[in-house]
């Protein structure tokens, strides 16, 4: 059993939904993220989703887009970004990290270097945004060789047939995107979420998270009613942008709203 798979079975037993915040790393710099994912875990994250920097990140919005190129013009690197997993390992090997990002970084390295290089640095999971598993053979049998959780988004306009194709290449859990856009936009339609993951569930027993749209604690808490977890990343990278040259700013603003989402949750 995953790491992942390990932290929803836990949660499930205590009745409890799964807080899954996100930042990009190497935003501002190198030296902020590892603590700023201390930081996540100390306010209540049970995953941390991070941002692998690029170039063109078609499914962020324009915060997101704007950390990745924070991020780029310290030449933060897919290698950079596996050294700051190493280093949260050596201080914490209970949460599962997942790694979003685009195929490129991937390519330029190797699939079987990749899925690797991940494992011994401590990597649970992979979110690549631009490989569907029918494109994405290889790397999707080396990620499992390698122990690591092939992650697959699902969208609003997903077909019963996509959704039993993608649920049956992932495992960990799989991230329905409650939008139609980029993260960060939009408003919430919950019955319309609720509708789309009953029918999600009717083809498989993996846990779902569902992201984008998530911008408070009141709209984490109404998600948290009907999701097995909830992902939070453009309210966040926001605080980052703002507090750039505070890192004790970003701290402590990036750590409240986490910690106000996870008293929503657990009193939802």
């Amino acid at each position: 059993m995953s790491r992942i798979q390990q932290r929803f079975a836990m949660l499930r037993e205590q009745g409890r939904k799964a807080l899954i915040p996100f930042i990009t790393a190497g935003d501002p710099d190198n030296e902020v993220t590892v603590p700023l994912m201390h930081t996540l875990v100390r306010n209540g994250a049970d995953i941390i989703e991070l941002g692998v920097p690029f170039s063109d990140p078609m499914a962020d919005g324009p915060v997101i887009q704007r950390a990745s190129e924070r991020a780029l013009d310290h030449h933060t690197s897919l290698h950079d970004v596996l050294d700051m997993v190493r280093a949260f390992r050596r201080d914490n090997d209970e949460i599962p990290v997942v790694l979003m990002g685009y195929l490129n970084p991937i390519e330029v390295m190797g699939h079987a270097a990749f899925a690797q290089a991940a494992a011994d640095a401590g990597v649970d999971g992979v979110l690549t945004v631009d490989i569907p598993p029918e494109e994405g053979v290889e790397l999707l049998a080396t990620l499992r060789e390698h122990g690591i959780d092939p992650i697959y988004l699902l969208a609003p306009t997903s077909t019963p047939e996509r959704i039993r194709q993608l649920t049956a290449a992932a495992s960990g859990f799989v991230y329905y995107v409650s939008l139609k856009g980029v993260t960060g936009a939009g408003n919430l339609d919950i019955q319309a979420v609720a509708d789309k993951l009953d029918a999600i569930r009717s083809v498989t027993d993996m846990p779902v998270g569902v992201g984008f749209g998530i911008k408070d604690a009141e709209t984490a808490q109404a998600m948290g009613k009907i999701a097995d977890a909830v992902v939070v990343g453009s309210a966040l990278v926001s605080q980052v942008e703002a507090h750039a040259d505070d890192p004790d700013r970003i701290h402590a603003t990036v750590g409240a709203i986490v910690a106000d989402m996870r008293r929503a949750l657990d009193q939802g």
